[in-house]
C-alpha cells in the first residue's frame, strides 16, 4: 500500500513533532503527569491527543481503500487533503489565542476525509450483482 504508506509516514513525522513538543513545556515545568495547571501544556497535551484522536481512523480508511483498488488519485485527495487539515488545525490550536477559523477549517478537511473514506469503503465494501 504505497499510497498510504506516503501519507501514514507524513502524518508519523508530524505526531513526532507534536510529541516532543508536548516533552518539552513538561521538562521545563518538571511536570510528570498531568498537565500541572500549566496552560501552555494543557494546550500541547490537547493538541497531541487532538491528532491522535482522528488521525489512525483516517489512515486505516485510507489502507482500506487502497486495498480495495480505489483509484490513485482518490486516495492522494484523501491524503494531502488529512495532511492538510491535521497540519492546520495543530497549528491553529497551537496558537495563543487560537486561530479559530483555521482551527475549524483543519477539522473540516478532517471531517471531509473521514466521511468520504468511510462512505468508499462501505460503497466497495458491498456486494457487486452478477
Amino acid at each position: 500500500m504505497p499510497i498510504t504508506a506516503i501519507y501514514a509516514g507524513l502524518l508519523t513525522l508530524l505526531l513526532l513533532y507534536l510529541s516532543v513538543r508536548v516533552i518539552g513545556v513538561r521538562r521545563a515545568g518538571k511536570v510528570e503527569i498531568g498537565d500541572g495547571d500549566n496552560h501552555q501544556l494543557l494546550r500541547r497535551i490537547r493538541v497531541h491527543a487532538n491528532f491522535v484522536e482522528y488521525t489512525p481512523y483516517a489512515l486505516i480508511l485510507i489502507g482500506l481503500l487502497e486495498s480495495m483498488k480505489a483509484p490513485g488519485m482518490l486516495l492522494h485527495v484523501l491524503g494531502a487533503t488529512l495532511l492538510v487539515g491535521r497540519v492546520s488545525h495543530a497549528y491553529a490550536l497551537s496558537q495563543t489565542p487560537h486561530i479559530l477559523p483555521m482551527r475549524v477549517g483543519g477539522m473540516a478537511l478532517t471531517f471531509m476525509v473521514l466521511g468520504v473514506a468511510a462512505v468508499a469503503c462501505v460503497t466497495l465494501g458491498l456486494p457487486r450483482p452478477l
